[in-house]
């Protein structure tokens, strides 16, 4: 039986399907974008400091990227919660089923314990060969690339719960506590790099302690956030029992945020291991050097994907609460809100990348020959990003209102379908140079199709919302 105190919490949830759209995308969105922005820093900072170290730093920079890969593989299974579960909830939450709500949070959490235990343990066993596949060498940066992922994969249970859990917070309107859970964990992190790197003297293997020890920290916040007795969607051991269909739901609707992510890291292994063999092949520097090159342009990259990605995970429980609730016009001004937010930021943050982008690559190591590659392949890489926002604004529609099997055939279609088979066709005619085009082009084409897809398909889903609010209206 529901209390009043629960009734009162719902109550206040509400606002997602009565506020005024403009003020609440502000409200939800900003706290979002703030954590990611945050989030980011367990990347960048790392990177910075790696990459700055007096002796070794590029050397260490190369083998820190080629553990992203692995890194975003793992983190990847956090989506089929955090991006599956999340919009269910929120769905579920705007039809007034709590219940619902609860008993997929929790479903989720199970499944978080499962994937850390078998993916840090699996990772950590089969570290070496995966290391050397993805273009590790054994005489420089495998020893960097090992040692970080060592430390790094103790921490996966803190990853997975952090991450997974995080967005049902934002899901029933408490996008606060999920931005300082966020906060927390990265804040920790910016302190402990330079004390661990530094001034003890740990070198990558600090970087990945420091890392650690800051996961463990957000992750702990999260959890106790959502165990509150003033949260309604809260963590209980009695809806932990696992439902046959909830889990189906969540993996249902999980797969195409999961795609999304783990492509990132089938596209570190094909870039890494292109750009090795070409750069050895042409004399244009060396492989080791280019693997350094991807590894701080797809850190600058992430300056503009990231807090577009926190302002759409703000926006969707916007979408799938109105969804739910049959509210076609809050549903499409919240979409129209988002689509110019994100295209805005992603185009104008590309051309300021075009722009200066030696800039940009200072930031991340001194080295006079890797900063000159990156001022010659940073503006090639990024200018898919000018049209991005417009596949970042549908594709998140899509996922709000459980469209599943559209959002997975996007996932695919930007890294699977198109760049995997560009890295490895345009150096065929163009080098080196080819396997960063690759990015652009692959980047302009999913968008422009994405856009053609969705202008058809939303009116169908809006048409379909009108038919069943008259049909609801005739009982």
């Amino acid at each position: 039986m529901t209390s009043e105190k629960e009734l009162a919490g719902a109550a206040k949830e509400n606002s997602l399907g009565v506020e005024k759209i403009g003020r609440l995308c502000l409200k939800m969105g900003i706290p979002c974008v703030l954590a990611q922005v945050v989030n980011l820093l367990y990347n960048i900072v790392d990177r910075i400091y790696i990459g700055n170290m007096p002796a070794n730093g590029s050397a260490a920079l190369a083998g820190l990227g080629l553990c992203a890969p692995v890194l975003t593989l793992i983190a990847a299974f956090s989506s089929f919660v955090s991006g599956g579960g999340a919009p269910l909830a929120a769905k579920a939450l705007g039809e007034g089923n709590t219940l619902r709500a609860r008993k997929i949070l929790n479903n989720g959490f199970v499944l978080l314990l499962v994937f850390s235990v078998t993916l840090g343990l699996t990772a950590y066993l089969a570290r070496k060969p995966i290391l050397l596949c993805i273009g590790a060498d054994e005489n420089t940066t495998y020893a960097y690339a090992e040692q970080y992922l060592s430390v790094y994969l103790t921490g996966t249970l803190f990853v997975q719960l952090s991450v997974g859990l995080n967005t049902f917070l934002t899901a029933q309107g408490k996008s606060g506590i999920a931005m300082a859970g966020v906060m927390i964990g990265a804040g920790l992190n910016i302190a402990l790099d330079p004390l661990f790197i530094f001034v003890f003297d740990g070198g990558i293997k600090g970087a990945a302690l420091a890392t650690v020890l800051s996961q463990s920290a957000s992750c702990a916040f999260v959890i106790a956030a959502l165990c509150g007795k003033k949260i309604t969607m809260r963590l209980s051991v009695r809806h932990m029992k696992p439902n046959a269909a909830v889990i189906a739901g969540i993996f249902g609707l999980g797969l195409a945020p999961f795609v999304m992510a783990a492509t990132e890291s089938v596209i570190g292994f094909v870039l890494n291991g292109r750009l090795k063999h070409y750069g050895d092949l042409v004399g244009e520097g060396n492989g080791d050097l280019h693997v350094s090159v991807l590894a701080i342009l797809q850190s600058v990259m992430m300056l503009i994907t990231v807090p577009v990605q926190g302002f759409t995970q703000g926006v969707t429980p916007i979408i799938s609460y109105n969804f739910g609730a049959k509210k076609k016009e809050r549903l499409k001004r919240t979409y129209f809100i988002t689509l110019g937010v994100s295209w805005a930021y992603c185009c104008l943050s590309a051309v300021l990348m075009m722009s200066v982008p030696r800039l940009f690559g200072r930031l991340f190591t001194p080295d006079a020959q890797l900063l000159a590659l990156v001022e010659k392949y940073l503006p090639v890489f990024v200018s898919g990003m000018l049209i991005f926002g417009i596949q970042r604004a549908c594709q998140t529609t899509f996922v709000a209102v459980t469209e599943a099997k559209i959002s997975l055939f996007i996932a695919i279609l930007r890294k699977i379908l198109l760049l995997v088979p560009f890295a490895f066709l345009f150096p065929l005619g163009m080098g080196v140079s080819g396997v960063y085009w690759a990015e652009c082009v692959a980047d302009c084409t999913a968008a422009t199709l994405c856009s053609v897809i969705f202008f058809f398909r939303f009116r169908m889903i809006l048409r379909k919302l009108d038919e069943n609010t008259q049909e609801k209206a005739a009982e």
